[in-house]
């Protein structure tokens, strides 16, 4: 699926419609252009602070926002980068703690594109290039990087080795490029997902990563032992504990004594902020137990069963009515939202926009019991499903607007979940007056 993105700035627009038209327009897979096109802007991929990379199917980008919490907690200047925006382009690239502003963005994104033009590059390594010529450029303490697809053959593994590696949530997506036959990768597809991502380590990293199954974790402690690089797991060699009103993070290396609390929903979130502190735990400096609970507590990745506030967008709905928006597009994102869910005896109205390339089961199968309507909306500037491919059950909505606005909820024993797809959430965050920042 191609990439889309629109910016306010003319300035910045400008330069988003010569890289529209010079990209393939698509995900393409590989090394070779990214490090052509770093060499031509004197690679700058080498020049960055500290580095912690993420990579997994799901909870990589909310890991990394528990990790710039902690770290800025603890008095450290964080860069970050992360895929996709949901609104603005501008939420990719944080320099040393706030969003890189227009002008910025607008003459990095032309200085690269200025040496791009022979090397067929794509919209996510011409971003990348960008972003790392610009964390090569501003003051930091640390970097946090996200991969964007996979992890071996992402354009973010570019950069030598990291401090620290973390995998989050393993599960199958982007079937097309992580399962594509290749000699030598494992025959398993949960196997060859995890050799993927674990494609991130290097001699002189160090990993952290969630628990799996016994085969999938072998892979990864592979990879890791392959590079040298000790694996610090999940169930092994650290856990997480809920309690009534938060967590523990207990491990080997010792424990986080003070409960821990996040903002974000979900037992999932609990893991993910552990792979955070695992992966901290791993580094030199450490940091502070105090910046480790006040990080927890502050952290925020939107678009994560995130609640929305009263807006232009939410006043649509019966007043009282609890609207969730999510951006799970496969399998694991829609059983962790079951999970969160279980316990919650309300029915749920589905509002699903979901692009053309993922499966509409991945939402519906494990929220099947549960649903009092679905309702179908389309994802602008993109190839998508409609109202046919979720059942018959499900109706079409020319919007969310319209979706919402024609629901007969009772807040008291029902809720509005919108899921599908990140972009839709950037619409909807959008349209309700709730900008990333």
């Amino acid at each position: 699926m191609p990439d889309h993105a629109h910016s306010s700035d003319p300035a910045v627009q400008a330069q988003l419609d010569r890289l529209a038209a010079l990209s393939p327009g698509r995900d393409i897979l590989g090394l070779e252009r990214i490090a052509a096109l770093c060499r031509r802007l004197g690679n700058p991929q080498d020049k960055l602070p500290r580095i912690f990379h993420v990579a997994g199917t799901n909870g990589k980008g909310s890991t990394c926002a528990y990790l710039r919490a902690i770290l800025e907690a603890d008095g450290r200047r964080v860069h970050c980068y992360t895929s996709p925006h949901l609104v603005r382009f501008n939420e990719r690239i944080r320099l040393a703690g706030a969003l890189i502003d227009d002008a910025q963005l607008a003459a990095l994104l032309a200085e690269v594109l200025d040496v791009s033009d022979d090397l067929g590059a794509s919209f996510f390594e011409v971003t990348t290039a960008a972003a790392f010529l610009a964390f090569s450029r501003v003051p930091a303490d640390d970097c946090v990087i996200e991969v964007g697809l996979g992890g071996r053959l992402d354009a973010t593994n570019i950069i030598p080795a990291p401090a620290v590696c973390g995998i989050a949530s393993l599960g199958i997506d982007h079937e097309a490029f992580l399962l594509a036959p290749e000699a030598g990768t494992p025959a398993d597809a949960a196997e060859r997902i995890a050799w993927e991502k674990a494609g991130i380590v290097k001699p002189g990293s160090k990993l952290a990563s969630l628990g799996y199954s016994p085969a999938v974790m072998d892979v990864v402690a592979g990879r890791a032992a392959a590079a040298g690089a000790g694996h610090f797991a999940e169930g092994r060699d650290w856990s997480v504990e809920c309690a009534e009103a938060g967590f523990h993070w207990r491990s080997a290396r010792g424990d986080v004594e003070p409960l821990l609390t996040s903002r974000m929903a979900g037992e999932h979130q609990m893991r993910n902020a552990g792979l955070a502190i695992a992966m901290l735990h791993l580094a030199d400096p450490r940091p502070s137990s105090d910046a480790i609970v006040q990080g927890i507590a502050v952290a925020h990745w939107p678009a994560r069963l995130q609640l929305l506030n009263s807006g232009p967008l939410s006043e649509l709905a019966p007043v009282g009515t609890e609207i969730w928006l999510d951006g799970a597009h496969n399998a694991d994102a829609g059983i962790q939202i079951a999970a969160h869910l279980r316990n919650d005896p309300r029915r749920i109205h589905l509002i699903a926009g979901m692009l053309a390339n993922k499966h509409p089961e991945a939402i519906m199968a494990p929220l099947a019991d549960r649903l009092a309507s679905i309702n179908i909306v389309p994802v602008h500037g993109h190839e998508h499903h409609d109202a046919s491919a979720f059942g018959p059950a499900a109706r079409q909505a020319a919007s969310v607007e319209e979706a919402l606005a024609g629901l007969a909820v009772d807040p008291a024993r029902e809720i509005v979940l919108i899921a599908g797809s990140l972009y839709l959430a950037g619409i909807v965050l959008a349209a309700n007056g709730e900008l990333p920042a």
